[in-house]
């Protein structure tokens, strides 16, 4: 479960990343220079992955562990691996 700091960590940096991409569409709206565009969107990717890194390492301090624990962490470590697969596919 994501706790309050997490959730507030998150949700600031996704407010921030709201911001850049309404930047970004005003940028592709004021049809400026291709390659500052595709920076913003660079910026906009990255601050996203942050996002999901705040979100994995709070899902294995929490979940997982829990999880293992338990005596039932076999599936939330296949979970965790496919998510982990996902995401460096990116």
């Amino acid at each position: 479960m994501i706790n309050d700091k997490v959730k507030k960590e998150a949700l600031t940096r996704l407010k921030r990343v709201e911001g850049q991409v309404r930047g970004i569409m005003k940028m592709i709206e004021e049809e400026q220079y291709c390659i500052d565009i595709i920076n913003q969107v660079s910026a906009a990717e990255k601050a996203l992955n942050g996002v999901s890194r705040i979100v994995m390492k709070r899902h294995v301090e929490s979940c997982v562990t829990e999880a293992i624990v338990r005596g039932e962490g076999q599936n939330k470590i296949e979970e965790l691996i496919d998510a982990v697969y996902k995401y460096s596919k990116r």
